[in-house]
């Protein structure tokens, strides 16, 4: 007797139902924990709508890009924009300020909260260490317009309290805003004063976990304050501290535009320049949508680049890494 048709295995029915297992498989595996994926539908939708979806437009790095024709509509260009950015007069000026502030930022921003941690840590009155944490969270909440301007007063040539510290000692008034040589140190130096006190939030979690068996062991044994940081606290903070550190690598060529757009004026120019306001000023100045594009696609991927060798160095050199 012949097979019917709904008995052969090339049905639609027969060749649908290992998809419909499956499905049928994952959702009674899913089901449990429901509410626990429709909580993370929300941030997924987020990063898929805000951060992925406008990566189409990446390809207008690679077109000269007309408004009017739109990015299918506009024709290709190659590596045009980006020949044109590296052979540039502003090549070299805004990506070695570029380079130079987020390096000095993490060289000296980096270390600063874990110091900060270890030491509020050691304090044995909670009232005084809770003063010294709300101190020290606070800047982090000045916007940065607010602190351009109080830089602005600290600073000024002519009533700001530097300078008058300064004409006390004996010296000259100092125009800060408007030398070149002042921008990167002032740059730095605010973001680590504003920086800080948010920066040990982690770390103090992370040392809250301690054991204090060991602590009390080590206590017993006879070592001392700076002894137990060295190899009971440091150690613990480390994996943590190593994770932060790759992803501040990964970010080594952002620096953030509002602070520096703010900071900056003709006269500092030229150690103010960074591949942020360069952008601005191609991209929405001189409407240079496409070079712009091919700048800040340049930009991110040094930064991924930088990112994938740090965290390959840091899993050769230890255990603790991104992936």
């Amino acid at each position: 007797m012949a097979q019917s048709t709904a008995d052969s295995p090339l049905s639609p029915e027969n060749a649908s139902s290992p998809l419909r297992t499956f499905f049928q498989v994952r959702f009674k595996k899913m089901r449990p924990n429901l509410s626990l994926y429709l909580l993370i539908l929300f941030p997924l939708s987020y990063f898929l709508i805000f951060c992925y979806w406008p990566m189409y437009g990446v390809q207008i790095a690679f077109k000269d890009f007309y408004a009017i024709k739109g990015i299918t509509g506009s024709p290709w260009a190659g590596f045009k924009h980006f020949e044109t950015f590296f052979h540039s007069i502003f090549f070299d000026r805004v990506v070695w300020n570029t380079v130079k502030i987020s390096f000095y930022s993490i060289l000296f921003g980096f270390p600063a909260p874990i110091l900060l941690a270890l030491l509020m840590n050691e304090l044995k009155s909670r009232f005084f260490r809770k003063v010294v944490q709300n101190i020290s969270y606070a800047p982090y909440f000045i916007s940065q317009v607010v602190m351009v301007g109080i830089l602005l007063v600290f600073l000024s040539p002519t009533n700001g309290l530097i300078n008058k510290i300064v004409e006390f000692l004996g010296g000259n008034p100092i125009a800060f805003m408007m030398e070149p040589g002042w921008f990167q140190s002032i740059f730095v130096s605010s973001g680590i004063w504003q920086g800080t006190g948010w920066g040990t939030v982690i770390y103090m979690a992370v040392l809250a976990g301690v054991d204090h068996q060991q602590i009390e062991a080590a206590i017993l044994d006879g070592a001392n304050k700076w002894q137990r940081i060295w190899h009971i606290s440091l150690p613990c903070i480390m994996p943590t501290a190593v994770i932060l550190l790759i992803l501040s690598s990964g970010s080594i060529m952002n620096v953030g535009f509002e602070k520096v757009f703010l900071m900056q004026n003709s006269s500092n120019m030229e150690a103010s320049d960074v591949i942020a306001t360069y952008v601005y000023r191609k991209g929405l100045l001189n409407i240079e949508y496409s070079f712009a594009t091919a700048v800040g696609l340049f930009n991110s991927v040094i930064n991924f680049v930088i990112l994938v060798v740090v965290n390959a160095f840091a899993r050769r050199a230890g255990s603790t890494s991104l992936w």
